[in-house]
């Protein structure tokens, strides 16, 4: 085994700065036109079900029976359709992304 040419690669990244950050000590600051985590407001939703016929990943659920609107941040592309199309314009996007789904009752 010849480890002549990745002595020079080794040693250069010991001496130079590191390329990642220490995740989850260290958080990157969100971009300034980013979207962000898509957030009901759960009084003034009238629950008729639009935001989730029209949403393209199809990851907004409403049941009007039960008074329950979900949806899952990791299957949404935060493109803002269901936002345009909510009669009651309670969508928004709050422009933080946070690793838990949004529900509300």
């Amino acid at each position: 085994m010849r480890l002549g040419p990745m002595v020079p690669t080794v040693v250069k990244n010991l001496i130079n700065k590191k390329s990642t950050r220490p995740y989850p000590f260290v958080v990157r600051e969100p971009f300034p036109d980013q979207r962000g985590e898509l957030y009901c407001d759960i009084e003034q939703c009238i629950f008729c079900g639009t935001c989730a016929r029209k949403c393209p990943s199809q990851c907004i659920s409403v049941d009007k029976e039960q008074g329950i609107w979900k949806c899952d941040p990791f299957a949404c592309v935060y493109c803002g359709t269901c936002e345009e199309v909510c009669p009651t314009h309670c969508l928004h996007h709050k422009g933080t992304c946070g690793p838990w789904p949004a529900s509300g009752r």
